[in-house]
């Protein structure tokens, strides 16, 4: 499975999960607790991808980091499922960016 296909099959799973059960799965109970909830626990993978980071540094293995990052993802992922949005629009924003300064885009957002 290509990396596309993972994310296109993980926004339908978040998309089943918005009616489930909140015992059915893990993502269907966050969904459940409200935005709260789920802003709660990116802020928490935000911090621990942080923390991962820094080990790195000091000589801990990348994996962990990308352990990390990948629980950010996919909480972050449920955030925008919740919103409404997807991996698509974040992708499709990206795009747009591509061939404009850093420097130009967010001076264009003032």
């Amino acid at each position: 499975m290509n990396n596309s296909e993972i994310l296109a099959q993980l926004t339908d799973i978040l998309e089943q999960r918005k009616g489930a059960a909140p015992d059915s799965s893990y993502v269907a109970s966050l969904y459940d607790k409200g935005l709260d909830a789920i802003l709660k626990k990116v802020g928490e993978e935000v911090t621990e991808t942080v923390m991962a980071a820094k080990d790195v540094v000091n000589g801990a293995d990348k994996d962990k980091l990308v352990y990390e990052v990948a629980d950010l993802w996919f909480h972050t992922m449920v955030l925008l499922a919740d919103q409404g949005l997807s991996s698509d629009d974040i992708l499709n924003e990206l795009a747009r960016r591509f061939g404009v300064s850093g420097h130009d885009e967010k001076a264009a957002r003032k």
